[in-house]
């Protein structure tokens, strides 16, 4: 049909295609680096990111302002990257990497933790506010703009008045971490339909799941 469609109006691939740079995409995973932060809620974006790593076979090696990887799916080429920044300060790794890859703010996607979702509570978005995350906070201000896709991963909020930060930068529960398996496994999931199918499709299938 393609190709009809090219003789009959005369239309070059350039027109009917997606060009090089739709076909790229950036997959930002939040955290803080460090051994002592590795296993806590905060840096279930980075975790996200090695789950992703090990299913598509991988390496996320040491590069400027993060860890960088990339792996190829059906013709789109996938950038991955987990800031060396800290958490607070996200958005610089984030918008070097997207221009020096070249990437259109709608193939970005930003992972992170959310304490307003359930445990292992999926959760796509377009746009929106940073609800009082700081990782988002940053990216918002070196984009300029409130319209950039992020997945939330529910952390829950089981902790008392006061305890939000403990509770973010804590280990995960033993209950926890016997179930966050099979839920990093769904989220790499979220992440391939995202770049094969886009958000609206993905957001369908998975928010809330």
């Amino acid at each position: 049909m393609l190709q009809y469609l090219k003789s009959w109006f005369g239309i070059g691939p350039s027109h009917l295609e997606e060009s090089d740079d739709m076909k790229k995409f950036l997959i930002v995973g939040l955290g803080n680096i460090g051994n002592e932060y590795a296993e806590t809620r905060h840096n279930v974006g980075f975790k996200i990111l090695d789950a992703l790593s090990a299913a598509e076979k991988f390496t996320l090696e040491t590069g400027k302002l993060g860890d960088v990887g990339s792996f190829k799916i059906k013709g789109r080429s996938v950038i991955c990257l987990k800031p060396s920044t800290y958490m607070n300060r996200s958005g610089k790794a984030l918008k070097y990497w997207m221009e020096k890859e070249k990437i259109k703010l709608e193939n970005v996607l930003v992972v992170t933790d959310d304490i307003n979702l359930p445990f292992g509570t999926l959760r796509l978005k377009t746009k929106g506010s940073d609800g009082g995350h700081n990782g988002l906070r940053d990216v918002q201000g070196h984009l300029g703009t409130t319209s950039y896709a992020r997945l939330r991963f529910g952390v829950g909020a089981d902790f008392g008045k006061g305890r939000q930060v403990d509770y973010v930068l804590g280990d995960w529960s033993g209950e926890e971490r016997t179930a966050l398996q099979e839920r990093l496994i769904k989220t790499t999931e979220l992440v391939r339909s995202f770049v094969l199918a886009g958000p609206s499709i993905t957001m369908n299938q998975f928010n809330g799941t």
